[in-house]
């Protein structure tokens, strides 16, 4: 069984930092990929950075150069820091795996396991 727990969301001001961190098991690691997916309330979930069983990375153009995805295969644990974090990128954060091989998908219909969500709230 799949299971994807996040933490690490809170409340941060503009321009300061965050790291969400997703504890992932119960998937074929080499043949999935994992991402961090974001929904502001109103809006449609977008991909935010995903990355692939070799490392390979992609991200949302509104997120590059801020935030870096990262994972610990040791740990089965994902990871996304968040810098000079935008009043914009307050969003419920979640955690998504698939089954995927090469450049990671950011289409969300690609992904099969979704965990919970953590909060992020970025005031100005």
């Amino acid at each position: 069984q799949v299971r994807l727990v996040e933490s690490g969301g809170g409340s941060v001001q503009a321009g300061g930092s965050l790291r969400l961190s997703c504890a992932a098991s119960g998937y074929t690691y080499s043949t999935y990929c994992i991402g961090w997916f974001r929904q502001a309330p109103g809006k449609e979930r977008e991909g935010v950075a995903a990355i692939d069983a070799d490392g390979r990375t992609s991200y949302a153009d509104s997120v590059k150069g801020r935030f870096t995805i990262s994972k610990d295969n040791a740990k089965n644990t994902l990871y996304l820091q968040m810098n000079s974090l935008k009043p914009e990128d307050t969003a419920l954060y979640y955690c998504a795996a698939g089954p995927w091989v090469g450049t990671p998908p950011l289409d969300r219909r690609q992904y099969n396991y979704w965990g919970q969500g953590t909060q992020v709230t970025v005031s100005s």
